[in-house]
């Protein structure tokens, strides 16, 4: 795998995937795109967003939307690393099991997510989650 991030002015930068999609992101707080750190956490919430959907799809969850809200806290100094960051799933369907949904999650935490297993090795990762009936 691999990746290029240049520079294009101020502290906006835009990283190109091995897979050429390119994202534009901004060290001066996120003022003008995502800063670095809101990429690791959005990483984070896609990476067990792809699990957990794909295992309800596989046990024939009638899943109609899945949102991951996500929140962290950072250390007072610096570097500002992540030191909590908890994942909350909403997942919303028709007769969608919470058995199912719990084991998605489970799975996704402690087997396949790659981004928030690696984080896990420094951060309090944490995941919850509610199940909505439509």
């Amino acid at each position: 795998m691999e990746a290029r991030v240049q520079w294009l002015s101020d502290l906006t930068f835009v990283a190109t995937s091995g897979s050429g999609h390119q994202v534009v992101m901004d060290g001066n707080s996120g003022k003008l795109a995502a800063s670095p750190m809101e990429m690791v956490l959005m990483a984070a919430g896609s990476c067990a967003s792809v699990d957990v959907v794909s295992i309800l799809q596989k046990a024939r969850q009638n899943v109609r939307a899945c949102e991951v809200q996500l929140t962290a806290e950072r250390a007072d100094t610096t570097p500002a690393v992540f030191t909590k960051m908890n994942l909350h799933f909403v997942v919303t369907g028709e007769n969608v099991s919470e058995t199912h949904v719990e084991r998605a999650v489970s799975l996704s935490a402690d087997k396949y997510c790659s981004v928030s297993i690696m984080l896990g090795h420094s951060v309090e990762v944490t995941h919850s989650f509610e199940v909505v009936s439509s």
